[in-house]
């Protein structure tokens, strides 16, 4: 079983006319509703810190993208932790509120794939600096919006001293209260139940303080496609359970990042009830290799239109693609699994 990747792709590229999305257009947050398709996308231009910022985009078939607006959607604080940028949103929707999940540093990234992937641009600190500060790390935080032009910064819900991403909320509550995924880094090896970064689950009273016992949801698999892994959309409802998207990289190989699939228990979400072994997608056109990140198919938005499962992902960290199946026939494949 394999996603077939749409014949426009990439369907969203940099645009050169605007500075701060000249360079990356990627991983997007898809809404659907009344016939619309909203897109929240990753951005940044060419400039040598390279911070990062949303814009926004609709399309009435789900392939066919407009830009809203030639400046940014949703950017950087001036003086919040989340000033150094803004990155791969997730979207859900409570009551008549858009809830975007998103990433973020308190110190701008730099060109990242001029130097080894994932190391940063150390700020300016000292010895009474936090290790949020020292490090730069990585928090997610939490905003609202009714229009994805107007919004509030919520706040951090991750512990400040983890790289903790790929946060992810479930579109409603469960047995009366709301649930994440999230993927915290430093949780791997000794007093922990795995030994690569891995895909885990907790729950909530209110969205903001996130203190129900964290689990691990879903573990890597040594020597396979998937030896680290992480959360990549939100969990869609089904008749058969949470369908929830992943991604997966093969640490011991070349590094790449493909997709996985599984399903969750509809009354317990910290149940796995199914899983493929294979992926669904992997890199294999030019436009997923000749990016910031050689080989990289990563998902960040999804959504389900009569039967048809739509998954939005960064094709190596600098364009927008699309892949689909029908929803039926993907989860007979995971059922069998």
């Amino acid at each position: 079983m394999k996603l077939t990747k749409c014949s426009d792709n990439p369907i969203l590229k940099p645009n050169p006319a605007n500075a701060w999305e000249n360079l990356v257009v990627c991983n997007p947050g898809v809404w659907y509703e009344d016939g619309i398709f909203t897109m929240l996308y990753r951005a940044a231009g060419d400039d040598e810190q390279h911070y990062i910022r949303m814009g926004t985009a609709v399309s009435a078939d789900g392939i066919h993208f407009d830009r809203v607006s030639d400046q940014p959607a949703f950017g950087p604080s001036i003086d919040g932790p989340d000033q150094g940028g803004v990155e791969d949103p997730r979207i859900v929707k409570f009551g008549n509120d858009y809830y975007v999940t998103y990433a973020y540093r308190p110190h701008y990234p730099g060109q990242y794939w001029k130097f080894a992937h994932d190391v940063i641009l150390l700020p300016e600190s000292n010895e009474y600096s936090p290790a949020v500060i020292k490090e730069n790390i990585a928090n997610s935080g939490l905003a609202v919006t009714k229009d994805f032009e107007n919004w509030r910064r919520l706040g951090r819900i991750t512990q400040a001293n983890l790289d903790d991403r790929d946060v992810i909320l479930f579109p409603e509550k469960i047995n009366g209260k709301f649930w994440m995924l999230h993927r915290p880094k430093q949780w791997v090896g000794e007093g922990y139940p795995c030994n690569e970064p891995a895909i885990w689950i907790q729950s909530s009273d209110d969205l903001m303080v996130w203190n129900g016992p964290s689990k691990m949801l879903m573990d890597g698999r040594p020597g396979t496609w998937e030896e680290k892994i992480g959360g990549s959309t939100p969990p869609l409802k089904t008749k058969d359970g949470w369908l929830i998207i992943y991604h997966g990289v093969d640490n011991g190989g070349e590094g790449h990042y493909r997709v996985g699939v599984a399903l969750l228990d509809l009354n317990d979400p910290t149940k796995v009830i199914a899983r493929a072994k294979d992926f669904v997608m992997e890199p294999e056109h030019d436009y997923e290799f000749e990016g910031f990140y050689k080989g990289c198919v990563f998902p960040t938005g999804n959504v389900i239109v009569d039967n048809t499962l739509y998954v939005y992902y960064g094709a190596a960290d600098k364009y927008v693609g699309l892949a689909t199946c029908k929803l039926d026939e993907l989860l007979s494949y995971l059922k069998k699994s």
